[in-house]
Formats: C-alpha cells, sequence, structure tokens
C-alpha cells in the first residue's frame, strides 16, 4: 500500500538514522542527485532501490520519482534522509489512511532539532508539507519561493496531528550559509505560483513583500512572539539564523533593484 521515497545527496551521516526508522516492510526507493560519499551503498545495504537523477529542483524531483521510478503502490511518503517518522504514524496510516479515498495529499507537521535539541517553541508551529500523496492524483509544482514546492490544487487536503522529526542543522554553520545564499536568491521575488496550494505561511510572506522591517520582524516572530527564549541557547541560534537568511533575502533584493 505504501512506498517511501528519499531524495538523497551526500546524506551518509542522516541516511542510516533515517532507513532505520523505518519499518522493513515497505518498500523504500532512493532518488539520488548524484552523491559522492558512502550514501548509495548505505542504500542498497538496505536493499532500497537506486535510481538516480541530476537535481532539477524538490517539486520536479518528487515527479520523476512519482513517474519515473516505477512505483506502483497506491501511497507515497515522501522523507528526507534527515527527517524521522516515529512509528506511531505507520500505524495510523495502516489502521485507516491506507484505504481512504477523500484525500490525496496528506499535510504533516514537522518538529524541528537543531544540534540535536528539539525546539518546542522558536519554529513557530504548526509546519506543514506535503509528504503522504496519492500517486495517481498528485503532482509537484514549485511554490511560490522558487525553490520549495507545493501540490496542484486539484488535490484534496488532509492534515495530520503526528509530526515527524526534523533534524535540519547539527552545526554545520558555513555549508548552511552557502546552501541558503543560494535559497535566498531564489526568493528574492515571491511569485505565488498558479493552481498550487499555498499554506497560510505562504501567503502571508507574500502579502509581506520584500522590505527591510522583515529582517527585524524574523527574529521577533521566532524568539519573541512565538517563545524561542524559552528554547534557550538553541532558539536564539534558530532566530539568528533564519534573520540572517532574511537579511541575505533583503541585501539581494535592494542589490537587484540597485542595478536596474
Amino acid at each position: 500500500m505504501l512506498t517511501i521515497v528519499i531524495l538523497t545527496k551526500n546524506e551518509q551521516a542522516n541516511l542510516p538514522s533515517c532507513l532505520a526508522a523505518i519499518p522493513e516492510r515497505y518498500p523504500i526507493v532512493i532518488v539520488d542527485s548524484g552523491s559522492t560519499d558512502d550514501t548509495v551503498l548505505i542504500a542498497i545495504s538496505r536493499g532500497c532501490r537506486i535510481y538516480t537523477n541530476p537535481w532539477p529542483g524538490f517539486a520536479e524531483q518528487r515527479n520523476f520519482a512519482i513517474n519515473q521510478c516505477d512505483i506502483h503502490t497506491p501511497w507515497i511518503l515522501f522523507v528526507d534522509a534527515d527527517e524521522i517518522y516515529p512509528p506511531a504514524f505507520y500505524n495510523w496510516f495502516e489502521s485507516g489512511m491506507a484505504d481512504a479515498d477523500a484525500i490525496d495529499v496528506l499535510m504533516v507537521p514537522s518538529i524541528l532539532y537543531l544540534r540535536g535539541k528539539r525546539l518546542n517553541y522558536a519554529p513557530g508551529y504548526p509546519i506543514y508539507h506535503p509528504r503522504l500523496v496519492r500517486r495517481e492524483t498528485t503532482s509537484f509544482v514549485r511554490n511560490h519561493t522558487g525553490h520549495g514546492e507545493a501540490v496542484v490544487d486539484t488535490c484534496r487536503i488532509g492534515y495530520s496531528d503526528i509530526p515527524y522529526e526534523h533534524y535540519f542543522y547539527h552545526g554545520e554553520i558555513i555549508e548552511w550559509m552557502h546552501k541558503h545564499v543560494d535559497k535566498a536568491a531564489q526568493e528574492v521575488q515571491l511569485q505565488p505560483t498558479t493552481g498550487a496550494v499555498m499554506t497560510t505561511r505562504g501567503r502571508l510572506s507574500v502579502l509581506l513583500g520584500r522590505s527591510w522591517i522583515r529582517v527585524i520582524a524574523r527574529f521577533l516572530y521566532h524568539f519573541v512572539f512565538r517563545g524561542g527564549f524559552l528554547d534557550g541557547v538553541a532558539g536564539l541560534e534558530f532566530a539568528l539564523m533564519f534573520t540572517w537568511y532574511e537579511a541575505a533575502i533583503y541585501l539581494q533584493a535592494k542589490a537587484g533593484v540597485q542595478a536596474r
């Protein structure tokens, strides 16, 4: 009834824990975009089916998995290599969701971990992502940021109350900043994708536009309004990281305006 799909590139540090949390009764498909470490060998040792496709973006890579990876189960669960789904999620799926016919896409909430510490406040929960999808009726498009993904608005949406764990950051700050500078460049021009499902956060982001006020507001949102200070040093670190990200977007947007 269910196939697990994991998108990878150089995930040897994260993949073993991700795979260990997936029940062995489910087939696993790896879509790798050019790993040069032991990612593929780790996946092979678990018996995963391996496909390779150069990275085209999250939406396009998920569509590649749906359409090009010989998956025949009705449902696909997309799990990133730094994510862990609890046993309760799989038990819930088998007890009722597997036979559901009124939903095409299940939005699943995440709980973020920074350096292994659970963040209970700073990110501002709930944060939903389209993760469990009906194979025959779901397709992805790029969302308003230009780098994230959304599902098409013909999909019937449901919401889960069982979160997965997202170990998004282990302290590799230089690597994280390099990656997010590129993401920030894509977010300079926020354009809602026609025919895509938008989250409340996405609609608010487009509404606010690209103002310097967003930089200050980003810190206040995470650290003050959402209670990030209650997460201690980890909450402060999270708030500073994403305030820096907001500043990177603003500065690149300003540089673009001046260049014109």
